[in-house]
């Protein structure tokens, strides 16, 4: 399906695993195309189909970012998203671990480890194709929303909504969620060649809609991408259920 306006193309799938499905054959003829690709990985339930497809897929030639790390659980933390995508994804496919790039969330040098994070993605070449996933505040990565957004990768501190939303990976135990996080900036988003959101449930139909209707604005950092001339949604149905007012 294809909308008028900024967006480059809107597609909506039957459930979050067709998204899943899809996405990741699309992600296989890019590989096969270019297998050097540098891509932009986000954590998450939302994902999580999709890298059950690209276990399947020869992957070692490929370079990843992830978009954000929790602030000070260190990366053998098991809640930590390092920890996650390793379980999810890098422990099943073949890629060396010097290809692999993550925030380090115990840093001592915070703002060092941001100007790090970003020279390594520029020494890469830049993001080639980004997946994103869609908070239902509408963050992208740990870009919340604010007043003004930051453009490079920076320390964030974690609205209640994002906080609960990520209790689950810690027992259900709000208190024990960060507070803060590092997060790919606006700007290092933006700047990356391709871009993919996916969104699936009807928990996400309402910010999918604000998202798609605009304004750009930082009070929902996802509108951003409406300025991005390759960015693309892909959506189950219960996620799209209110674009048909769009």
């Amino acid at each position: 399906m294809t909308f008028p306006g900024a967006w480059t193309r809107i597609r909506i799938f039957s459930t979050p695993r067709a998204v899943g499905q899809a996405l990741g054959r699309n992600l296989a003829r890019a590989i096969s195309v270019r297998p050097s690709l540098v891509l932009g990985l986000p954590t998450g339930h939302t994902p999580i189909p999709l890298y059950r497809e690209l276990i399947a897929l020869h992957c070692s030639g490929v370079t990843t970012f992830n978009l954000d790390e929790f602030l000070g659980l260190p990366a053998r933390d098991p809640r930590s998203y390092r920890a996650f995508m390793q379980r999810e994804l890098f422990d099943h496919i073949n890629i060396a671990a010097s290809q692999v790039h993550f925030l380090d969330g115990v840093a001592a040098d915070v703002d060092g480890e941001c100007r790090r994070y970003d020279r390594a993605i520029a020494r890469a070449g830049g993001i080639d194709l980004q997946i994103l996933g869609l908070g239902t505040n509408g963050h992208i990565g740990f870009n919340e929303p604010a007043p003004a957004l930051v453009a490079q990768t920076h320390r964030t501190r974690l609205r209640p909504a994002t906080r609960r939303a990520n209790a689950a990976w810690f027992g259900g135990r709000l208190r024990d969620v960060p507070r803060e996080a590092l997060s790919m900036g606006m700007a290092t988003i933006l700047r990356t060649r391709r871009i993919v959101l996916i969104a699936t449930g009807a928990s996400k139909a309402a910010t999918v809609a604000r998202m798609v209707r605009g304004p750009v604005t930082p009070r929902l950092p996802a509108s951003f991408l409406q300025l991005h001339r390759h960015a693309e949604v892909w959506l189950d149905r219960a996620a799209a259920e209110r674009l048909k007012d769009c």
